[in-house]
């Protein structure tokens, strides 16, 4: 039997969890919950150790360390001295490891069964040869020598033959009675292992518990026990794979009838996971659904070109369900949703970095500045990614001399989560030489459906550099205890509201009694998209305050220095008591006898007259 053979026939796919949508249909053996306690760690001195690692690939190459891997291995107990037993399946194999710190010499023999090249454990898997090594007939045992013998890793190949065999580990520090193997008698046997060959035949019915079934983005095999996270865009494919084993872990051998179905407005196709695409709603197979077969993978697809889609698919093996998955594919760009737009200066489009707060190049491969948010979505609502930024382009009915052109950052949106920066575009526009602003469109055709849709209009601002400004309260009169807020104006020399992508720099504020909450004085603050910038502060200091009236300063330097004059708004503050005066209380006494002498003179006219 060839090596490719073997592989497809025992290799192992080892499954610690139940996968999400399989069901079992036969009850594991109790025993293999102990298959993984040694794991693949090296063994400390006195100990002989199996590799009992993921066996998901049946990797027969010896590699030292804790990547080692056995094959075929069914049981392992948790003991690591002279009592051990395991179970494999025929022409399986065992790698075993020790992890020795004084012998200097390691002999292994077996009852049957053939011992391959040991290597030494160290920095590198270095394998042993010339006088450091000795096999014995039929490789039924092998002596390794040599100063590096302290930690070896060696692969032993069972029959293939069922029966009970045992394998042996000797050692000794005493060079002089260890050189031949008909002199390992002398040395001390620190590992013991009765070993079970069985044969796969005992049991052929899938046992869900040691198959796995997992969705996947990417065609070919399977390579992971885990569904995929991913997500497909629109034309593209989702994929359910399939590795089913029987109770000896071993891939299912004996043909049966594979069945699936899809649900929704999808078509599926069964295969090898590199399969052309299907034109139906249920296809069936008659394979053994084991790994590495010809049916072990579906492929979904949109039934309807360009259309979002969310689809089940159920899988069932002679009957028995096996699988049941749910995934989506995205449908083509239905509509365009513009975000965060900047006001941008006038003759260009210069950007800032600072406007969208983008961090540059993170999963782009280069620079995202620019001057408003793009982003597309399906007709479901699914955030959809393009292919270029050349899919963009400006509604030529909206370009006007103020706005002259709207345009793509060659970096487009890589994320699908929306609470990604890069589930979104970065876009720019242009502006001509006047102040102004006017309502632009977007549109975005795809390179895959040659689809054109349109954005709706959003209003695109041009204007130049701060360049005065003014300052003003949201209300008169505050209370100790309630939140300011303070709006800065700023506007371009010609009185338009400036740009929000040029600094004023720096600031000043000197505000009685008021806590600023947010920062004030960064040289980077731009005003927003309609050239304001909002402070907001506390009323009262932790020491208090006195109510009053009082008048605050606010200074931009960088424009002070040229044209611009600092702004003084004024507000009252009162600690939310009685604020009654004197004058008050005096103004009310005289308010109230002037009622009462009129109250007097009305009267004394009415009694005249009678």
């Amino acid at each position: 039997m060839s090596t490719k053979t073997l592989r497809k026939r025992i290799s192992l796919v080892a499954v610690t969890a139940l996968t999400a949508g399989l069901f079992s249909v036969v009850t594991a053996p109790v025993a293999n919950a102990n298959i993984a306690a040694q794991d693949t760690i090296l063994g400390s001195a006195g100990e002989l150790k199996v590799a009992t690692g993921t066996n998901v690939t049946g990797s027969t190459t010896l590699i030292a360390g804790t990547t080692a891997r056995s094959l075929g291995l069914i049981y392992k107990d948790p003991t690591t001295s002279t009592a051990q037993t395991a179970t494999v399946i025929a022409g399986g194999a065992l790698v075993l490891i020790t992890g020795e710190t004084t012998a200097t010499a390691q002999a292994f023999t077996a009852t049957a069964g053939t011992f391959g090249t040991p290597v030494g454990i160290g920095s590198a898997a270095t394998a042993f040869s010339g006088a450091d090594l000795e096999f014995g007939i039929g490789s039924t045992s092998v002596l390794v020598k040599g100063t590096n013998a302290t930690a070896v890793a060696v692969r032993w190949a069972a029959p293939t033959t069922a029966g009970t065999y045992t394998l042996s580990a000797v050692r000794s520090t005493a060079a002089a009675n260890f050189t031949t193997l008909a002199r390992i008698s002398s040395g001390s046997t620190f590992g013991n292992i009765v070993v079970t060959v069985v044969t796969a035949a005992a049991s052929d019915a899938p046992s869900l518990p040691y198959s796995s079934c997992v969705t996947d983005t990417a065609t070919g095999a399977q390579t992971s026990t885990a569904d995929s996270t991913g997500t497909v865009q629109n034309g593209g494919s989702w994929y359910v794979k399939w590795a089913l084993n029987n109770a000896y872990q071993s891939p299912v051998s004996t043909s049966g009838n594979i069945v699936a179905t899809v649900s929704g407005d999808a078509y599926i196709s069964i295969g090898n996971g590199s399969h052309a695409a299907g034109t139906g709603k249920t296809v069936v197979a008659f394979g053994t659904g084991a790994a590495e077969s010809d049916y072990d993978a579906l492929r979904i697809t949109q039934a309807t070109a360009g259309a979002p889609v969310t689809a089940t698919v159920t899988i069932t093996f002679n009957g028995t369900t096996v699988c049941t998955k749910t995934v989506s594919i995205r449908g083509v760009a239905a509509s365009i949703t513009i975000s965060d737009v900047a006001a941008v200066d006038l003759s260009g489009s210069v950007t800032n970095q600072d406007w969208l707060s983008d961090p540059t190049g993170i999963g782009t491969g280069g620079s995202r500045e620019g001057h408003y948010y793009v982003t597309l979505k399906d007709s479901a609502g699914n955030i959809v990614l393009p292919v270029s930024s050349g899919e963009f382009s400006m509604d030529p009915t909206t370009t006007t001399t103020t706005v002259t052109a709207l345009a793509v950052n060659s970096n487009v949106a890589t994320a699908t989560s929306s609470t990604s920066s890069f589930s979104k575009s970065v876009g720019t526009f242009t502006c001509g030489p006047t102040a102004g602003s006017s309502d632009v469109k977007l549109r975005h055709t795809s390179s895959v459906t040659g689809v054109t849709i349109t954005s709706s209009a959003f209003k695109a601002r041009c204007a130049d550099d701060p360049y005065t400004y003014t300052a003003s309260f949201d209300k008169a009169s505050y209370v100790q205890g309630e939140i300011a807020t303070l709006s800065v104006k700023f506007l371009d020399s010609k009185g338009n509201p400036a740009n929000s992508l040029d600094t004023p720099g720096a600031s000043t504020m000197i505000l009685p009694f008021l806590t600023l909450v947010t920062a004030t004085g960064s040289a980077t603050m731009l005003p927003n998209a309609d050239g304001v910038k909002v402070y907001t502060m506390t009323v009262g200091t932790s020491v208090g305050l006195s109510a009053g009236t009082y008048t605050g300063v606010i200074d931009f330097p960088a424009l002070t220095d040229v044209a611009a004059v600092k702004a003084t708004p004024t507000y009252k503050i009162t600690t939310g008591g009685d604020t009654t005066t004197n004058a008050d209380v005096l103004k009310s006494i005289v308010a109230l006898i002037a009622s009462i002498n009129k109250q007097i003179q009305a009267l004394q006219k009415l009694i005249l007259k009678r």
